[in-house]
């Protein structure tokens, strides 16, 4: 299935009828609490199964996936997945790699919000996201509210750092 930019791949909340492979494209997965307020706190790119909480067992959706541009996924029933999970003697060691992959990737994710300045952190951001977003500038797809939830500043901060790249 394709998505295009701002489309809505899941919803928090949803029951987890489906899980999603993503081809290609990227997705930002956001949480809305109860005071109202809303949180970026994923990025889906290709090669990823969600949802990760899902993967071994079924539980409702934790947050809002919205593709950041053209995106194609392969909805999987999750009653396929967990019955595969069961009787593909392979199964759970894809699973267990899939999420071996995740924490890795949340590794490096920690590595970049503690590097030195928000600038670095900048940096290391926009260089990850380019080689899944084929040349859009960053900011094409994210605000910069968002950015700054990804590298733990303020969008006025962002603001900055983006004014003086651009110097």
């Amino acid at each position: 299935m394709i998505l295009h930019k701002g489309e809505i791949l899941f919803r928090q909340g949803d029951d987890g009828a489906f899980l999603y492979h993503v081809k290609s494209g990227l997705f930002k997965v956001t949480r809305l609490h109860e005071n109202g307020n809303i949180v970026l706190f994923n990025i889906l790119y290709p090669g990823e199964t969600v949802p990760h909480h899902s993967l071994i067992s079924p539980k409702e959706v934790h947050g809002t996936a919205t593709a950041l541009m053209r995106s194609e996924v392969e909805a999987i029933p999750a009653q396929q997945w967990y019955r595969e999970l069961q009787e593909d003697p392979q199964k759970p060691l894809e699973v267990a790699k899939l999420l071996q992959e995740k924490v890795r990737f949340m590794q490096e994710r920690l590595d970049h919000l503690t590097v030195g300045t928000p600038a670095e952190r900048l940096e290391l951001l926009t260089k990850w996201l380019g080689q899944h977003a084929h040349g859009v500038p960053l900011t094409d797809y994210l605000t910069q509210e968002e950015i700054g939830q990804l590298i733990g500043v303020r969008r006025e901060t962002v603001n900055r750092l983006l004014r003086s790249q651009d110097r």
